[in-house]
């Protein structure tokens, strides 16, 4: 994989990106997905991009690591391990254009799931139904296998949940440490991750700590909304430039 130096100054912004993801906005982890997707050959961008999020997951979790609720997390494990087994059957079967596409359409339509559910106001004070565990936990697994996407998944089942805002991100960075690691030999399966592209990711793991490190310092400093808004803006424009590439 040769990439010039402009493409790998874009995918180095890419992973600053993934580290404030995992430590402050778990929305904006959409972008740096279709950034990948973008300036990489797309199913190889899964495998280089897994590496540098695994690297970020490990900050989170040593910064958020007394946060999690472990009773939401065991419920959502089982069915996102059986995604990622659908999400692995489905990559093994397309080529890189599809996977591309496949990318961007699954980005577009997160994205606009976001805006609809933030449109509908505060959630209903009833308790989601019992199904709602593992249809997200499903599709988590399926967009986190295919795409490195489950950011929104996750995210819209914690705000179902009406978890604190630490709480909220330390389960989401064990959730996507245990399931990223997990994820390691499907990737492998897949030819998907190589020596030479762990060799690629190093060059972009110090990014990812920083941008892990930023976001710690972000989070209480920023409008998380007005941030978030503007990174699915911007997802949702690559996600369209991926479906029509």
């Amino acid at each position: 994989m040769n990439l010039s130096p402009i493409e790998w100054a874009i995918a180095s912004l890419a992973s600053v990106l993934f580290g404030i993801a995992k430590t402050a906005m778990a929305g904006l982890g959409i972008l740096p997905v279709t950034i990948f997707a973008s300036v990489m050959p797309a199913k190889e961008s899964v495998g280089i991009a897994l590496v540098v999020l695994i690297v970020a997951d490990l900050v989170a979790v040593v910064i958020y690591r007394r946060h999690a609720d472990w009773p939401h997390l065991f419920r959502l494990f089982p069915w996102t391990v059986a995604g990622i087994f659908v999400g692995t059957f489905a990559l093994g079967q397309v080529n890189d254009i599809t996977a591309r596409r496949m990318i961007g359409g699954m980005v577009v339509a997160l994205v606009v799931f976001r805006f609809v559910r933030d449109r509908r106001g505060p959630q209903e004070e009833t308790p989601p139904h019992p199904s709602f565990a593992p249809v997200m936990g499903i599709i988590a697994g399926f967009t986190t296998m295919v795409a490195n996407a489950a950011g929104p998944v996750m995210a819209l089942y914690l705000l179902a949940m009406r978890l604190r805002k630490m709480t909220f991100v330390g389960t989401t960075a064990w959730f996507f440490l245990a399931i990223n690691l997990l994820k390691v030999p499907f990737v492998f399966s897949l030819g998907l991750i190589s020596p030479a592209m762990v060799g690629h990711s190093l060059r972009l793991w110090p990014f990812a700590i920083v941008g892990a490190l930023l976001g710690r310092y972000m989070i209480t400093r920023i409008n998380q909304r007005l941030f978030e808004n503007a990174s699915l803006l911007l997802a949702g424009a690559a996600g369209i430039r991926l479906l029509l590439a």
